[in-house]
């Protein structure tokens, strides 16, 4: 078990602070401070495209894009809508866990779950010139970590000596319990049927060219409950 801070309700941890300020200027200077050519060039290096990947293609792509384009992609966002949503999300789920692991793991935790993202983007995508976007996969990541946890009490032990409290923090549940846990289970119920009836929606509705990755939000959703344990201090 973790043993978590006593934090003020609306205090953000500094990391969480600091990864919605890169990603606000991260959108600053690609918006305001390129043109359209070197725009294009920004997302082309930056941005993550499955068609990249394709057996024609793989030879000509830049190596630093083909390597670090699955996570760099979680910095990058295409109108203020979407930077600010995901900013929003990002500060409700990833408090939790950047107080219970620290910034280093939290930032872990963050671009390996955009990688998930980025991976079942691809497969579930046909190879032709899509590019993904955005901080979602890494911050469904940081929610399935925190499903885990966000919903148990707070432990405490009796100190033998001062006879006080002293609170332990939220025990992480094993993956059985995750799903014998009622309010875990709706939650993963409830966000798996949302996105699956986005991309039913959006298959159905052909709703143009901008979408919503929700095969990136459960790849990435699935990481982060999947990999958890990994991040807990053995005891």
């Amino acid at each position: 078990m973790v043993q978590e801070k006593r934090v003020p309700i609306f205090t953000l941890p500094k990391i969480v602070t600091a990864l919605i300020v890169l990603i606000l200027i991260v959108f600053l200077v690609e918006n305001y401070l390129l043109d359209v050519k070197n725009r294009e060039l920004f997302l082309f290096s930056f941005a993550f495209i499955p068609f990249l990947y394709t057996p024609e293609q793989f030879g000509v792509a830049n190596m630093f894009t083909l390597i670090f384009s699955p996570f760099t992609h979680a910095l990058i966002h295409s109108s203020w809508e979407h930077l600010l949503i995901n900013s929003a999300w990002l500060a409700i789920f990833g408090t939790p866990v950047a107080y219970r692991y620290g910034a280093v793991k939290f930032l872990v935790i963050f671009f390996i779950s955009a990688g998930f993202g980025a991976l079942a983007f691809a497969l579930s995508t046909s190879p032709q010139l899509i590019v993904l976007v955005g901080a979602s996969g890494g911050i469904s990541g940081l929610t399935g970590v925190a499903i885990r946890f966000i919903f148990q009490p707070v432990e405490v032990r009796r100190d033998p000596l001062s006879d006080e409290l002293i609170p332990l923090g939220r025990r992480l549940l094993k993956l059985r319990e995750v799903i014998g846990d009622q309010k875990a289970r709706f939650f993963i119920l409830i966000y798996i049927s949302l996105n699956l009836f986005i991309g039913l929606s959006e298959y159905i509705f052909e709703l143009g060219d901008f979408s919503i990755a929700w095969q990136a939000h459960l790849g990435g959703f699935f990481a982060g409950l999947l990999l958890a344990p990994l991040f807990e201090k053995k005891a």
